[in-house]
């Protein structure tokens, strides 16, 4: 079966890559850029630190929600699009836990002379959006509970309903993708209860038969020129196709190109297209419903390059993409290194 698949591929990748792009996409500091082999002791190491920054982060929210009333979850989603906001647009990220951004001219107030103002009175006499929430009497920049507090109170002008928090957040972004963005991150954290969601699980079982190279940025013909915005794995017919993060799924349906293909928004704001799907796993996959790592999603297939219910053009195999989201508009970039390294280790936990 593994020796079919190999061939499989390297006819298809023959058959159909007339030409190979060099890309070079550099994912700077994202918190999905592959990283170098590490040892155990080096990873537990990471990961315990991981897990104490976000417990004291989740208590930020959760003193932050006890003042303000505002769910800890929304909290967390408002901080967590900024985050990936700041890396997106490569903003100077706030020193601190938090990464709410303001800018001196926000906080202090467009006339203000002082644009290290922390007096809360002198902000608030220059119409500026920064609050004293440590209870320091100062409303500092810097601090990552007074920037919460000053996004809270921000969001609270409209009230404090799910449909006043929407209009809150549109008043404060002017962007329908960034409300959509946040409320999508707060259905997450709401579903979890918990902010320790950034594991990954390789797209297709380990124990199956498949076979995948880096394709990304090869040209394609049907439909227009274009190119190949993706990694295809090649494995039979019908092999489970698993969600790779915590998300939501944002899309899933028929597309032309990709034929049955689902959709899922992450909370570093990355979409991952799965695509020539044989089927959905509607019992447990829809639109807006929250899905986990190794959840399966549906099943390999060779559906599209055509009108609904188009298939067996080519052979059988996901097509994996992956977009990063600027808050303006989403971009394509090479899937091929993640996926190696959320095999590696996904094959490192099943041996502990």
């Amino acid at each position: 079966m593994a020796a079919s698949l190999t061939r499989n591929f390297s006819m298809w990748m023959c058959s159909t890559l007339l030409a190979t792009a060099v890309w070079n996409f550099d994912p700077g500091s994202s918190a999905h850029a592959a990283a170098p082999p590490a040892t155990n002791t080096a990873k537990n190491k990471a990961g315990a630190n991981m897990k104490a920054v976000f417990a004291e982060r989740k208590d930020l929210f959760d003193k932050t929600s006890a003042l303000t009333g505002i769910p800890w979850y929304y909290l967390a989603a408002v901080d967590q699009y900024e985050r990936t906001i700041n890396l997106a647009k490569k903003r100077p990220a706030p020193d601190g836990t938090v990464a709410i951004y303001f800018t001196d001219l926000q906080w202090g107030g467009m006339l203000n002379p002082d644009h290290e103002d922390r007096n809360p009175q002198s902000i608030i006499l220059f119409g500026g959006m920064g609050k004293d929430g440590s209870g320091d009497n100062l409303a500092d920049r810097s601090n990552d509970l007074d920037r919460l507090h000053a996004m809270a109170t921000f969001l609270l002008k409209r009230g404090s309903s799910d449909e006043d928090l929407r209009i809150g957040l549109w008043d404060y972004y002017q962007n329908s993708r960034s409300v959509q963005r946040i409320q999508q991150f707060a259905r997450i954290y709401a579903k979890f209860d918990t902010l320790d969601l950034h594991e990954h699980y390789f797209v297709i079982p380990l124990s199956s038969d498949y076979a995948y190279r880096s394709t990304w940025g090869a040209s394609r013909g049907w439909g227009g020129y274009r190119i190949h915005e993706g990694t295809d794995l090649f494995a039979g017919y019908g092999v489970p196709v698993r969600s790779a993060t915590y998300g939501i799924v944002e899309v899933m349906g028929w597309n032309p190109y990709g034929g049955w293909r689902i959709g899922i928004r992450d909370l570093n704001n990355v979409y991952h297209y799965f695509a020539h799907l044989s089927g959905f796993n509607k019992k447990e996959v829809k639109e807006g419903e929250v899905v986990k790592p190794g959840q399966v999603i549906g099943w390999v297939g060779s559906s599209g390059y055509g009108k609904p219910g188009t298939s067996g053009k080519f052979p059988p195999h996901l097509h994996y993409g992956l977009y990063r989201d600027n808050g303006l508009t989403d971009w394509s970039f090479d899937p091929y290194p993640y996926l190696r390294k959320w095999e590696r280790e996904e094959r490192l936990r099943r041996k502990k």
